[in-house]
């Protein structure tokens, strides 16, 4: 039965691909648009993992463009930049997100943001970059790499 004050949500996940240096990182993005946001939860395996005395953090952001590119270069770059439809500052760009701390090469994050409704979104990027966001060099926070990628859809 639905709650009156928990109204049916709206629901799309991404399917995460790693590239082709990182062919074992997979996972799922889920999203579901409530009254006060977008909750969105992720569960990524395949993480790379360079031990206890390294941070293993990930930046993770929602891009542009789409995942279809997989140039050995450049991986992922028809994703194009960061979501950022209010032509803000890094790291207030809707499409950035709180980083992935990685466990062994497992994460598990979920986080409710008010940046963006869901169906602003869908068709969109989200992104795993190599390194951890530093939250200051413009316009993408020195993120490194990226190594994994999913396309937002409705479900």
């Amino acid at each position: 039965m639905n709650h009156p004050k928990y109204p049916i949500c709206e629901r799309a996940s991404a399917r995460i691909c790693g590239n082709r240096d990182f062919p074992n990182l997979r996972g799922i993005v889920h999203f579901q648009q409530r009254q006060n946001g977008v909750l969105l939860m992720a569960e990524i395996c395949g993480l790379p993992d360079d031990g206890p005395d390294k941070p293993n953090i990930f930046a993770f952001h929602i891009h542009e463009g789409d995942c279809s590119s997989q140039d050995s270069q450049n991986p992922f770059h028809q994703t194009g930049g960061h979501w950022n439809p209010y032509q803000r500052m890094h790291p207030c760009h809707a499409g950035d997100l709180p980083p992935l701390f990685g466990c062994k090469g497992y994460a598990y994050l979920t986080v409710l943001t008010n940046r963006f409704t869901l169906k602003e979104v869908l068709g969109r990027a989200i992104v795993i970059h190599r390194d951890p966001d530093d939250f200051t060099t413009q316009p993408s926070g020195n993120a490194g790499a990226k190594i994994a990628c999913g396309i937002i859809r409705a479900r």
